[in-house]
């Protein structure tokens, strides 16, 4: 949730507060909801990577499911009396004012971290210290802040941009030169992917607009309705939406050319390594030539010589390069290996010669296709390549349930798969253990036990731990799952796992049940 559509919530608030809480309402495991006289009920979805806060008016129940929403309920009471965000950042500060009673609770402080797949939801005291938050963060996860119960709460590291709310025309003059895009979302607080596209809809101008001194006052304009109404859509004329669709498409024709390009240069490569073997062919015959006249004359050749004169075969002086360190008889079996790879490469060249100079042509064909391609054209090219790609990434099976089950067999797999996977799917990985990464694909449907037990067999068979018994395997919905910055392909961190003990053993399905 970008910070400018936060704001706009928190704007409802303004004037309306201190409110009385009427307490908390837990729908699910990710989601606290908090019932504001006069406001209604104040949503906060947590869980990573897609958090979210909202005003709902409709009644929200549910009790509450996790140790930290319990304490949460207990602690966070009494009358809201402020909701503040941190400059237009994806963090949020609500503060209650507790209750006096038999047991007094103390003022609080919620903080709201809707910062993608980091997000976070803390209570502190109102000095900063944590009291409770629904995920640790330890140093080994990250370094620069730690979030553990009783350490001081550190908010993200500080930033500077440009304040929507308060730029003036003359303040936007930095971002002249820069794509409209790009001076968004690295200059403007407040605007993430999507807001950054409905700034340059309402300015009339596309995300790659390089922007001149003539941009700043629709600009201007643009930003300041976007501040006002965040959540409006703006449709596009005629004309810029064929800009659009214009630059849309060369921004995926760029990525696919790249590829065709990189493919045709190793193709090029090739044939030129093909042409040098067929050239080398030229030297078998004088290779040939010393080893016999080697073999013909050994008593001729002194031991440890690193090179020999001797007569051809036709009477002619002949000198021959030696190895000191082999004995005439090996030195004329080097020169006849050489030459045996010599016409090995000569005789593979001219059967891959035709073949590789065939797909240079058709990859030549296609790039010039591409270059043709309309926008439509390129989006079903898109999906046809990532089904191509997915039916033949990892090993595919069903599980007693019908649901698909996809394993990563090395590093590459594993992301690949993880990342292609519905955010509700269910990840599964052998607790501390280097392993496969296990995709069951429910897509949000409820899984029955022997489906769950099926995937977790799975991924202690396909770890380190394969031939032991009772060995624990971690699942979660795969929206709880991250790869670090800078971390290897494979390599991730989760959240909310539940845990199965299974038999690292092989499963029948795996000759039976392969898509």
């Amino acid at each position: 949730m970008e910070g400018l559509l936060i704001n706009a919530v928190l704007r409802e608030f303004a004037g309306r507060l201190p409110a009385r809480s009427l307490g908390w309402a837990f729908p699910d495991e990710g989601t606290a909801a908090l019932l504001v006289e006069g406001l209604g009920n104040l949503v906060l979805r947590y869980r990573p990577p897609h958090p979210l806060l909202t005003l709902e008016p409709s009644t929200l129940e549910g009790e509450a499911r996790t140790a930290f929403q319990r304490s949460l309920a207990a602690r966070a009471r009494g009358r809201l009396l402020k909701a503040e965000q941190l400059k237009l950042d994806r963090v949020v500060f609500f503060e209650f004012e507790g209750e006096s009673g038999f047991v007094d609770t103390p003022p609080t402080r919620l903080v709201f971290e809707l910062t993608g797949r980091n997000a976070n939801l803390l209570l502190t005291t109102l000095e900063g210290r944590i009291l409770t938050l629904d995920r640790e963060v330890r140093r080994e996860i990250n370094r620069f802040r730690e979030l553990r119960p009783g350490l001081a709460y550190t908010p993200p590291p500080p930033y500077e941009k440009l304040d929507p709310r308060t730029a003036g025309p003359a303040d936007l003059e930095p971002l002249l030169g820069l794509s409209l895009s790009q001076a968004a979302s690295k200059h403007l607080d407040g605007l993430g992917k999507e807001l950054s596209l409905e700034l340059a809809r309402r300015a009339g101008l596309t995300p790659q607009t390089v922007l001149t001194s003539e941009h700043l006052e629709p600009l201007y304009r643009a930003l300041k309705s976007l501040v006002e109404r965040p959540g409006e859509r703006t449709s596009l004329t005629a004309e810029l939406r064929a800009e659009w669709e214009r630059q849309e498409a060369e921004s995926l024709r760029r990525p696919l050319r790249e590829a065709l390009q990189k493919r045709i240069h190793t193709l090029q490569a090739r044939l030129d390594d093909y042409r040098k073997a067929l050239a080398r062919l030229e030297e078998v015959p004088s290779l040939r030539e010393k080893g016999d006249v080697l073999l013909a004359y050994l008593h001729r050749v002194p031991s440890g010589a690193s090179s020999v004169t001797l007569e051809d075969f036709s009477g002619r002086p002949l000198e021959i390069p030696l190895d000191p360190a082999l004995t005439p008889a090996q030195n004329a079996e080097r020169y006849y290996s050489r030459a045996r790879r010599l016409e090995a490469l000569a005789e593979r060249a001219m059967e891959l010669q035709p073949r590789t100079q065939a797909q240079l042509e058709a990859l030549q064909r296609e790039i010039s296709e591409l270059e043709k391609a309309t926008l439509s054209q390129l989006l079903k090219r898109l999906e046809g390549k990532e089904e191509s790609e997915e039916g033949h990434i990892g090993l595919r099976l069903r599980s007693p349930g019908g649901f698909a089950v996809w394993v990563g067999r090395n590093a590459k797999e594993n992301d690949f798969l993880t990342r292609s996977a519905h955010s509700m799917d269910l990840w599964f990985h052998a607790q501390g253990i280097p392993g496969s990464h296990v995709i069951l694909r429910t897509q949000g449907q409820p899984a029955p036990l022997p489906d769950l037990l099926f995937a977790a067999q799975l991924a202690a068979y396909h770890s380190k731990a394969r031939g032991e018994r009772n060995v624990a395997v971690d699942y979660t919905a795969k929206k709880n799952v991250w790869r670090p910055r800078k971390a290897a392909p494979g390599q991730v961190l989760y959240t909310g796992a539940k845990t199965l003990f299974v038999d690292a053993e092989a499963l029948s399905a795996l000759s039976e049940g392969v898509d």
